[in-house]
């Protein structure tokens, strides 16, 4: 009995005709020349999204942040830094690390407060309470120099 004395099997058919009304795309090659199972066990995204991902995940989990400007511009500085990279398997010791450093300098944690409070007034269309050297804090300023010190604080001794 040859080929074609056959009864065409029904499943095959199917399938042959979904795959004629199918656009060819070049992510369905790769994964025909990958083989089946290729991605058995990885994962769909790279190590350094995931561990951008892990540290979105600990700054909103840790860091007391009710307005949600300060753990955006947390994640910011800290997605594409080196200290990132270089702790690719433990993200929250890289967002840690950061806190850490940002409260070791005033410098730094002063200029987290302004980019948060830029950030705040992008969010909320209102302009953005700077603080000024040597004037107390504006009463409506959600982020202060002193405020954002006790959320990084608090998020160090996990107290968030």
């Amino acid at each position: 009995m040859s080929d074609s004395d056959r009864a065409p099997d029904p499943a095959a058919e199917a399938e042959r005709e979904l795959r004629q009304r199918r656009r060819f795309t070049v992510e369905e090659a790769v994964g025909r020349l990958a083989g089946p199972g290729a991605m058995k066990g990885g994962s769909a995204i790279s190590r350094t999204q995931e561990a951008q991902n892990a540290v979105w995940a600990w700054l909103s989990a840790n860091v007391p942040d009710p307005a949600g400007a300060l753990n955006v511009v947390l994640h910011r500085n800290l997605r594409d830094s080196e200290l990132l990279n270089a702790h690719l398997d433990d993200p929250p010791a890289a967002a840690a690390t950061y806190l850490r450093l940002a409260l070791a300098s005033d410098h730094r944690l002063r200029e987290i407060v302004r980019q948060a409070d830029a950030e705040w007034g992008q969010a909320m269309d209102e302009r953005p309470c700077f603080d000024v050297e040597g004037r107390p804090p504006h009463a409506d300023d959600p982020y202060t120099t002193e405020s954002v010190r006790a959320a990084l604080t608090a998020a160090l001794s996990g107290r968030s």
